[in-house]
């Protein structure tokens, strides 16, 4: 039985930490152990039976044999996969037995897919990626390394999505469109156009989004995740 940390205890985390008790019910071999989480507030609390153990840097005074991330920031969790990566931490899939996932779905290492999420056929996930409660990937859609499609996004066919890219709740990208690396797709927003790396983009149709005073040269300089 492998023994699971998930590393953060915010509401993300919460959501992973379901997923895994959810996977332990229905016969998946692994039990989540716990959270880790750097704010010294939460040491000692309990989350959904668990316990927050310590920070991030007690990793190794814990027993456990694989880890997942949940944390929802894209950059943050990064840096974090890839910190831990280096250190030769195994990363397992939060898969919630509900999600419908293609038999042939590339799903890479990491990733956390939540309750009602859809994965269809020839679609490739890329490392550390968030499929979120009741988002669609359609078939052969290739998601970079720590992306995230929020709950209810739908992504038609042969879309492409960068490294860290979000695409927001309700949003909707039309087939063989690409968001770039690093953009946001605002909430409900419709691509019907590919978007560009760094942007943030919103509507109906989704444009980019200006901010007052900016010239599009600083907008890219200002675009967080």
């Amino acid at each position: 039985m492998k023994r699971v940390l998930i590393i953060g205890a915010g509401g993300h985390a919460q959501v992973v930490a379901d997923i895994l008790v959810r996977m332990h019910e229905t016969g998946a071999d692994l039990t989540p152990i716990g959270f880790l989480d750097d704010n010294p507030h939460l040491f000692g609390e309990w989350r959904l039976g668990l316990p927050i153990l310590g920070p991030l840097a007690s990793i190794d005074a814990v027993d456990h044999d694989a880890v997942v991330i949940g944390i929802g920031d894209n950059r943050t969790r990064r840096t974090i996969y890839e910190r831990l990566a280096a250190c030769g931490e195994q990363f397992i899939v939060a898969r919630h037995p509900s999600a419908i996932v293609a038999c042939d779905a590339v799903i890479g290492a990491g990733t956390v897919i939540a309750a009602r999420a859809i994965v269809n056929a020839g679609a490739h996930i890329d490392v550390n990626v968030i499929l979120n409660s009741g988002c669609i990937v359609e078939h052969h859609n290739r998601i970079g390394a720590h992306a995230h499609i929020a709950p209810g996004a739908t992504l038609g066919g042969a879309v492409t999505v960068g490294e860290g890219a979000l695409v927001g709740i309700g949003a909707t990208v039309l087939p063989q469109r690409a968001v770039g690396a690093w953009s946001v797709v605002g909430g409900g927003a419709v691509v019907t156009s590919s978007v560009d790396n760094d942007l943030v983009v919103s509507g109906i149709p989704a444009r980019p989004h200006l901010t007052p005073g900016l010239m599009p040269a600083q907008r890219r300089a200002r675009v967080r995740v």
